[in-house]
This record gives C-alpha cells, structure tokens and sequence, in this order.
C-alpha cells in the first residue's frame, strides 16, 4: 500500500510527480489562500506524511490528529511553524530546505536596497501618473550604494552572499552575530562589530538574522533612533523581528531615510496597513526566494526528505535530530 501523503500547497510539476510515483496524494490546489485550518485537520487524519509551508501551523492539536504521521516535509527554511518538542515526543521527523535559498534572497535583498536608495518605485509612479514635467537638478534624488557602509545583522548564509554582492560595490561592511566569523572577515572584508556601533554607522541595515524568541522586536524604537537620519533598513528575514509601529513613527517622522521589508509580523498585510501609506517604504508580498529554479530545487529536496523519512532512513535536513 502506497503511503499517504498531503501537500498543503500547489508546487512544482516535477516535484509532485516524483512523489505521485510512490504515494497516494492529495493536494491543496488554491494558490489565493492558505489551505483552511478544518481542511487541513480532516486531510491529515490517515497521512503518513505532511508536505508543508511557511504558513501552515502544524502545532499538538493537528499532530493529535494526524495518527499515522511519520515526517513533516517543510518547503523553507524555516520551521517556526511546527512545534518541534511536540513532533518529536511523537517520533515525526521535521525536515526543512535550507541552503538552496540563498544567493536568489541575495539578490532580492539586493534589489531592495537600490529601489529605496534611488526611490525607484516612487519615481515610476512620478512618471506614471504625468507629474514628470522636465528634468530638475534635485528632481527625485536618493542616496548612493557605492562605497556606502552596509551593516549585516546575522552573518549566515544569506549575509555572506550579500556581503559578496557589496564588494562589488566597493561598500565598506560591518556585521554582527552570535559569533565571530573570521574566514568570513578575511574573505569580504567584513569587520565585526557590537549592535550599538552597526546600527550607529551604517547607511544600510540588512536583517538577516533567525527569528527566534530573542530576534522578536530586535529592532524597536531604541535602535531606530541610534541609525542615521540617512539610513535605509532592510528586511527579507522575518517580520517579527522588526517593530512595525516604530517602524512607521521612524519613517514617517524622518527619523530614518527608508525601508524595504520583503516579510511581516501578519501576512499578508492588509492593504490599509498604516506603513503601506508611507512614500519612503518598499514593500514586497515576501518574494525573496521565489525564482523559478530556486523554488523547484526548494520543492525537489522537500520531495527527497520526505520519502527517505518515509522509508525510515535519516533525511538529509532533518531539524530534530533527537527523534532518531
């Protein structure tokens, strides 16, 4: 008998195929909406596998449930979505894609730090909407990137990959993190710094940190008010690491030059979300990973960790180890 498997998500043809090969599957096909959490609870009552996302919460009560659980095959990075104590007292294996993501959300990060450096969106606007009447010396102008101090808040994978792309830039990079990393700081020049000192000198701030208990709210109201008036911040980590309400008395009262934030604390935001008003805010519907190469390797491993979990062997990015 084929084991049963639901995915919570449309996904790649390759990938579903791969596992239509040798599971029975049922799949959540709407892409405008989360599948709904009744759905949800009725489809993993006789699965042996939960192919997730992000937004699915896959807690005690719906692991209750789910008697025949075997693996819960996460399409991320992260995990914060799945109550691992909980998974792993009942021997499911949690596994998640790490390590395929990185260079494409670099290249997002990227991208938001010149679109709110040069206030791209609001000049296309300017154009849009017929205001552009001629050129003008100080028409619509921004900040420089190159040669500009970039400061990398969690020096992982991501960090070092954008760390890379400002050396091209000639930008001088500062980062903080749990621990130092030297070969990093040999390689890109990166020197290592204290909190208070990155938010204090840097031109751009680019979370890139977990979120974690100890990342919620990591950028509040005190350490908006130590970065320049020139600043940028950037977030393409998580939402809940930055404060949106001093976010917005930040930007709104100048305190800080701009903000490009790929995530959210509640996503999606809803459209008349008060920092969605502000000129001087990039906001993107948490795209960071989404080329189509890099989605469909995210998928394919997913697929590969979930049937070498199904067939009782150690998939390769199991995240609670402790269950084996």
């Amino acid at each position: 008998m084929k084991p049963k498997v639901f995915i919570t998500r449309k996904i790649p043809a390759e990938a579903l195929e791969k596992i239509k090969e040798v599971c029975e599957v049922s799949i959540w096909n709407n892409e405008d909406v989360p599948v709904p959490r009744d759905v949800l609870e009725k489809e993993v009552v006789e699965v042996d596998a939960l192919y997730s996302m992000l937004t699915d919460a896959v807690d005690e009560q719906l692991m209750e449930k789910a008697k025949n659980l075997k693996v819960v095959s996460n399409m991320a990075v992260g995990f914060n979505n799945i109550d691992l104590k909980v998974a792993t007292k009942r021997g499911i294996k949690v596994t998640n894609t790490p390590g395929v993501l990185s260079e494409t959300t670099a290249d997002l990060t990227f991208t938001l730090m010149l679109a709110t450096s040069r206030r791209l969106l609001e000049a296309s606007d300017f154009l849009r909407q017929g205001e552009w009447k001629t050129w003008s010396p100080m028409l619509l102008t921004g900040q420089d990137v190159y040669g500009a101090t970039l400061g990398i808040i969690g020096m992982g994978r991501i960090g070092e990959a954008v760390a890379r792309r400002a050396k091209g830039f000639d930008m001088n990079i500062l980062y903080h993190n749990r621990s130092r990393k030297p070969g990093t700081e040999e390689e890109l020049g990166a020197q290592y710094t204290d909190m208070e000192t990155l938010l204090k000198e840097s031109d751009f701030i680019c979370i890139m940190t977990p979120y974690t208990p100890e990342t919620h709210g990591l950028i509040g109201e005190k350490e908006l008010q130590l970065m320049k008036k020139t600043a940028i911040l950037i977030n393409t980590a998580r939402g809940g690491i930055v404060n949106e309400d001093a976010l917005y008395k930040a930007l709104k009262n100048e305190d800080i030059y701009a903000a490009g934030l790929d995530v959210f604390e509640n996503e999606p935001i809803p459209t008349d979300h008060q920092l969605l008003k502000l000129p001087n805010l990039v906001a993107l519907p948490h795209i960071g990973s989404a080329s189509i190469k890099t989605r469909t390797t995210m998928a394919n491993l997913a697929v590969e960790n979930m049937l070498q979990a199904l067939n009782g062997k150690v998939p390769p990015n199991l995240v609670n180890t402790d269950v084996m």
